[in-house]
């Protein structure tokens, strides 16, 4: 989902600015929202140990160029499952800027184009999940399907953004939507493995209850229900 640097430039770039800013916004209202149900210090470690894992996600998990972008084993759905949507996104933000400032420089000029791209399918899925996750259903209870709808509308949230900063910065080419097409292809194996890696950490947090029952570790809706 890294764009490559280069594909949305100059004035164009005002944009990005803008639903960075925006998505920075209301991450901030869910932290908030996430401060006064749980307080402060849980709020804080969730999110240093989703920035952990972004971080550990986009630098060390398999991933390879193609087309316009990088094909990354993201995992946002299992942050927000098992941290909450307000630590996920901030670790998803903290750990994007983190490799940009250790390991890749290059893509630093893109950072408000992919932070965009991570956050917005984010808040998407939290939205979705009230509708296709019952209240009394903790998370270490999700069905494959569930997991797969997530899933699929995240990754699919992502390929929607790549698919819209190519053609609004390189104009609508056929060398353009070719690079699309072929990141979006890619992305399908995404698609297909993250909700068996999100079934399976949450196995391991349900085996774990009694020790990842904590809100300074996990969100509490990962094993009680709302």
């Amino acid at each position: 989902m890294h764009i490559e640097p280069g594909i949305v430039h100059g004035a164009k770039m005002v944009l990005a600015y803008g639903t960075a800013a925006g998505a920075a916004g209301y991450a901030a209202k869910l932290a908030w929202d996430d401060l006064k149900a749980h307080g402060a210090a849980p709020l804080a470690v969730r999110s240093a140990l989703a920035a952990v894992g972004a971080f550990v996600f986009f630098e060390v998990l398999p991933h390879f160029p193609v087309g316009i972008s990088e094909v990354h084993f993201i995992l946002g759905t299992t942050l927000l499952l098992l941290l909450g949507v307000a630590p996920a996104a901030i670790g998803l933000a903290a750990g994007l800027a983190l490799q940009g400032l250790l390991f890749a420089p290059s893509d630093l000029p893109m950072y408000f184009v992919n932070v965009t791209t991570l956050l917005v399918p984010l808040f998407a899925i939290f939205a979705l999940s009230k509708r296709i996750i019952a209240p009394d259903t903790a998370y270490v209870d999700l069905k494959y399907g569930q997991a797969l709808k997530l899933s699929a509308a995240y990754q699919g949230g992502v390929i929607a953004w790549v698919a819209f900063w190519a053609v609004y910065g390189q104009g609508f080419g056929a060398e353009t939507i070719a690079a699309v097409l072929s990141f979006g292809t890619a992305y399908l194996i995404v698609i297909l493995v993250e909700p068996v890696a999100d079934l399976a950490v949450l196995a391991l947090a349900k085996l774990g209850r009694r020790l990842l029952q904590n809100p300074h570790l996990t969100h509490p809706r990962l094993h009680a229900p709302a």
